[in-house]
């Protein structure tokens, strides 16, 4: 779950098996109920038509966490970083950095970095056509050491210079669930 919307979602299905929920949060959920099997079975059906599916891996549930830390990173907070991405992480799921890039890149097929570069470029698209904020306010706020850093970063994922991606405008975002 990674919006408002996904979690309107698996609320919904939790009321109609008439489960009780005491936290529905962005990929994770704490019920009142012990699940049966039936219900678990159900439950999962119901979520798949959302396009939802219920993970009870260990290591899915990690991925997921993963994902949702760099999301809420990105997305929802403002300014600077007072540590390195990697003692942020580890500190936040309590895990050791090595064995969570490991996990993430076996199953992603894709680096813990790469993951986190392409969801800051997503961002800074965002915040390039908002046309709210200039470059270099744009890399400060998504602690960029500098425009150029930004500027390259850019342009390698995207193969645009932020000022040509600002130009064309009709260059669609993807969803964050198609990085």
């Amino acid at each position: 779950m990674v919006s408002n919307r996904c979690k309107m979602a698996v609320k919904e299905e939790l009321k109609k098996l008439g489960l009780h929920f005491v936290l529905v949060d962005l990929g994770e959920v704490e019920i009142m109920e012990t699940l049966s099997a039936e219900q678990k079975m159900l439950l999962k059906a119901g979520l798949q038509v959302s396009g939802l599916d219920l993970m009870d891996d260990k290591k899915a549930i990690l991925i997921e966490r993963i994902k949702i830390v760099i999301i809420d990173l990105i997305h929802n907070s403002d300014g600077e970083m007072r540590m390195k991405f990697s003692n942020y992480l580890s500190e936040k799921l309590n895990h050791d950095y090595t064995y969570l890039s490991n996990l993430f890149s076996e199953v992603q097929g894709v680096t813990i970095e790469h993951y986190l570069i392409a969801n800051k470029i997503e961002k800074v698209k965002e915040l390039i056509l908002y046309n709210e904020l200039n470059i270099t306010e744009i890399a400060w706020k998504m602690n960029y050491s500098s425009v150029a850093h930004l500027s390259n970063q850019f342009k390698k994922v995207t193969g645009l210079s932020p000022s040509h991606f600002k130009q064309l405008k009709d260059k669609r975002r993807s969803p964050l669930e198609e990085l």
